[in-house]
């Protein structure tokens, strides 16, 4: 089968709240199944929703933002999202669902790729968080860059502005990835910002899908009147970025067009759209950037897709292998475990 249909979610998550935003995530899910939707793909950081402290205060007025974010972040096999993991397996649906991850004492910005059964199909990290998002959140390695086999077709993830990111953009080129999730905060309602305006972030999704020949679903999250108070100023004002709105979700074709009708920029739900794989045909006989439009003989692109860890383990040689060896043991490289 060539046809699926396919969700993408414009909504307001439950700020800081993590139990509130999973219960919200399984409704969504629910309603996406509901509307007959094989995937449905969620923002970037939806639980416990993107940060907009780090982009409206200084740094000493955000530490009580700090502490209850990070209290609100789960852990990737942890109570939340495994309820989540079961509600996709309930309603036989793919999930792509992005979320402050909690791992020891850091955090990252998360992307779960879960099937119809409830497995985690791929779990990926933000590679490269983005400038005022480097104080919160740490950096991921090469091993999420994949593009994996989904019922659905090859999907792939990426979250906002890894989508300016033109090496790691091929990397997914490279892998015949047919669906890809672009998961967006809510950084559309800085629309005095040209760069972080709506226009600018559908017009790099639109570029995604035409180089890529690919599908592309930007799932947007949206912050109302009531949201922007989770952040006020000394004074009671709301968060110091706000300008209304934000809603940025689309279902973008291989060819740059629109496959579904967006919802008003203030306006929560989903859309829908049923794709067909086959429209990627023709778009890769024009433009196939990593296939037959390449030039490997002048450029070429070097990826590590292995994990990196901070601490590595010096795995010791046997004590009687040493004595046979002599002294020059002493001077050999130990094995080395990441």
């Amino acid at each position: 089968m060539t046809i699926h249909r396919v969700a993408a979610v414009q909504a307001e998550p439950v700020w800081l709240e993590v139990e509130a935003s999973t219960e919200k995530t399984i409704a969504l899910i629910e309603q996406a199944a509901a509307g007959g939707a094989e995937l449905v793909a969620f923002p970037e950081t939806w639980i416990p929703g993107y940060p907009v402290f780090l982009w409206s205060y200084p740094v000493h007025e955000q530490f009580p933002f700090i502490a209850r974010y990070r209290a609100n972040s789960p852990t990737a096999d942890g109570a939340h999202l495994s309820r989540i993991r079961d509600a996709a397996a309930r309603n036989d649906i793919t999930v792509v669902v992005g979320f402050s991850e909690k791992s020891g004492g850091s955090l990252y910005m998360a992307q779960q790729i879960i099937g119809p059964d409830g497995e985690v199909i791929q779990h990926r990290r933000k590679l490269k968080p983005t400038h005022a998002e480097r104080t919160l959140f740490g950096e991921s390695d090469g091993s999420g860059l994949k593009v994996v086999d989904s019922t659905v077709g090859r999907l792939g993830a990426l979250n906002c502005f890894e989508h300016l990111q033109p090496l790691s953009k091929f990397v997914y080129y490279s892998q015949n990835e047919q669906v890809h999730v672009a998961g967006w905060p809510c950084i559309g309602i800085q629309g005095d910002a040209p760069m972080l305006g709506a226009e600018a972030l559908i017009a790099i999704s639109k570029t995604y899908a035409l180089e890529g020949s690919t599908f592309v679903l930007m799932a947007s999250q949206i912050m109302s009147d009531e949201g922007a108070m989770q952040f006020p100023t000394k004074d009671g004002q709301p968060t110091q970025i706000y300008t209304g709105g934000g809603g940025i979700a689309r279902i973008i074709g291989p060819d740059s067009s629109d496959w579904a009708t967006p919802l008003d920029p203030t306006e929560e739900g989903l859309i829908f759209a049923d794709i067909d794989l086959a429209a990627i045909e023709l778009a890769k006989a024009f433009v196939d950037p990593a296939g037959h439009y390449a030039r490997p003989d002048v450029t070429r692109l070097l990826v590590d897709h292995s994990p990196r860890n901070a601490v590595a383990s010096m795995r010791a040689e046997p004590e009687q292998h040493r004595h046979a060896q002599g002294d020059a043991t002493h001077d050999a490289p130990a094995d080395v475990e990441e």
